[in-house]
């Protein structure tokens, strides 16, 4: 079974319906194989409040329990330092990275800055 890590602009896309929430969506049928980096849900809380409301907020946190939701280790945080600088990614990034690498997970994204790294599926953002 294959595990999936959703990044946060994979989240947002879906939850807030993008041009490319069906191809992402086609991920949470399949039970048992998500994961989502704690950052994520800070993220996605944030940026859902501020342009849906604390409701919409709410009932997104209320939806992603669903699926597997990975703290971050002390584990994941030393990878995330090694490997923020060696891919040149910020923070927030390295730590949703390292959390799909150390989980073995591949990461999908429409984040650009993920875009060529191993283990990740992108996928273009698509403006209507």
């Amino acid at each position: 079974m294959s595990l999936h890590c959703i990044d946060t602009s994979a989240w947002i896309e879906i939850t807030h319906a993008g041009l490319n929430a069906p191809r992402f969506s086609e991920l949470l049928t399949k039970p048992g194989t998500i994961i989502t980096s704690t950052i994520s849900i800070y993220e996605i809380s944030r940026y859902t409040t501020r342009v849906a409301g604390e409701e919409a907020s709410a009932d997104f946190i209320r939806f992603i329990q669903q699926y597997t939701i990975s703290p971050v280790s002390t584990e994941i945080a030393e990878l995330a330092a090694a490997i923020a600088p060696k891919h040149k990614l910020a923070m927030a990034d390295s730590l949703i990275y390292a959390t799909a690498l150390l989980h073995k997970a591949t990461l999908w994204t429409q984040d650009g800055d993920f875009e060529g790294l191993p283990n990740v599926k992108y996928l273009p953002k698509k403006k209507s």
